[in-house]
């Protein structure tokens, strides 16, 4: 999957901004595939454990990208000072099989690392990205 630069940013930029409790929000893409958005919502928890993505905010970022022809396709979040990978947290609050659930960490070292996930039965399974500006197309 190609995660274009703008939109990595955005995750690890919100990451640190909200460092030392976890960073949350939404992706969105198009039609094909193509990542377009990251909605960067705030942590109803306010915890460096877990996210809750707030629902009004998630109601607006549902409506922007429906609105542009684009659909919600995954969640992302960062782990503060663990590794990217997803946590037992991460497992069982996982709900839609056909999300991708993108994580960046940890956030208190210089390099973020951001990689990705689907998350099927209690299972999750590492998707490949690739990085850049441009869109494959």
């Amino acid at each position: 999957m190609h995660l274009p630069d703008q939109i990595r940013e955005a995750l690890v930029a919100h990451a640190r901004f909200t460092f030392p409790s976890e960073a949350c929000g939404l992706m969105a893409a198009d039609r094909d595939g193509e990542l377009r958005m990251a909605y960067c919502l705030t942590n109803a928890d306010e915890s460096s454990t877990r996210f809750t993505v707030d629902p009004a905010e998630h109601f607006g970022a549902l409506r922007h990208a429906e609105a542009r022809g684009w659909h919600i396709a995954g969640a992302f979040h960062s782990h503060p000072r663990s590794e990217a990978t997803p946590s037992r947290a991460d497992i069982e609050g996982a709900l839609d099989p056909s999300w991708i659930h993108f994580i960046a960490g940890p956030v208190d070292r210089a390099e973020v690392e951001v990689r990705a996930f689907r998350i099927v039965s209690g299972e999750a399974s590492e998707i490949g990205l690739t990085a850049g500006a441009e869109s494959r197309r």
